[in-house]
């Protein structure tokens, strides 16, 4: 088991910066794979960045070259750093773990076991 907590989100004007952290406790941070998601109201979770057991990263189309994930080993926190920020990135955004790399895939939300309670990030234009 391992439990999930974010903050850092809030209320922004459109071009704006904001970081989420999600915060890792229970076990050994560098088993699991670090995802963050999204979910607007009325729309599927969507996959947002991600970093592997080995420090790679990965992002969607739609936030590369503004966002960009990143991990601390000792604190055992991932980030989400969010510079121009867009109305369309309105959403809750959430922080997500896995452990076992079969059939892992970094976008895929169902491969994700631990989820945190999300934190709600409002762009306002």
């Amino acid at each position: 088991q391992v439990q999930l907590v974010e903050s850092g989100g809030g209320l922004v004007q459109a071009g704006g910066s904001l970081r989420l952290s999600c915060a890792a406790s229970g076990r050994t941070f560098g088993s699991f794979a670090m995802g963050w998601f999204r979910q607007a109201p009325g729309k599927e979770r969507e996959f947002v960045a991600a970093i592997t057991w080995n420090g790679a990263t990965y992002h969607s189309d739609s936030v590369k070259g503004r966002f960009a994930i990143s991990r601390d080993m000792a604190k055992s926190t991932v980030y989400l750093q969010m510079n121009s920020l867009k109305p369309e990135d309105t959403a809750v955004y959430y922080c997500a773990a896995e452990e076992s790399r079969i059939n892992y895939s970094y976008r895929d939300y169902a491969r994700y076991d631990y989820w945190g309670q999300g934190t709600q990030v409002t762009v306002s234009s």
